[in-house]
């Protein structure tokens, strides 16, 4: 049974190391704002090169490009000092650079969605 949650809130998502990050719910609307994404766009352009990204390449840039889009705080991220950073595209980019914070998003937030289009497409 497909469990369906109609909430548009944004929720906070525990992403481990006393990280957190408050995320719009993943969507249609938002993949496909996703594929708009220049790094997306290039890596699909490159896809038949030499210069193709692998797997785990293009996870990495389809995590970012969605992160900047539902990410609307975090909490549990700062500089060198412990001083609180305000959220921007970069330090997201930055904050899923770091593999456990990557992988946390990953598993936590983008494999649901595709475990339901796989299931859907099975």
């Amino acid at each position: 049974m497909l469990r369906l949650n109609l909430s548009t809130e944004p929720r906070w998502l525990d992403l481990g190391h006393g990280v957190r990050l408050l995320v719009e719910p993943l969507t249609t609307a938002i993949m496909l704002a996703a594929r708009s994404d220049p790094a997306i766009v290039a890596a699909a352009a490159n896809a038949e090169s030499d210069a193709a990204h692998t797997n785990d390449d293009l996870a990495r840039i389809v995590a970012k490009a969605v992160a900047r889009i539902v990410v609307k705080d975090w909490d549990g991220v700062g500089d060198d000092d412990g001083k609180p950073l305000p959220l921007t595209p970069e330090g997201i980019d930055a904050l899923l650079e770091l593999w456990p914070i990557f992988e946390a998003f990953q598993t936590k937030y983008i494999a649901g969605a595709l475990i339901l289009d796989a299931e859907k497409n099975a």
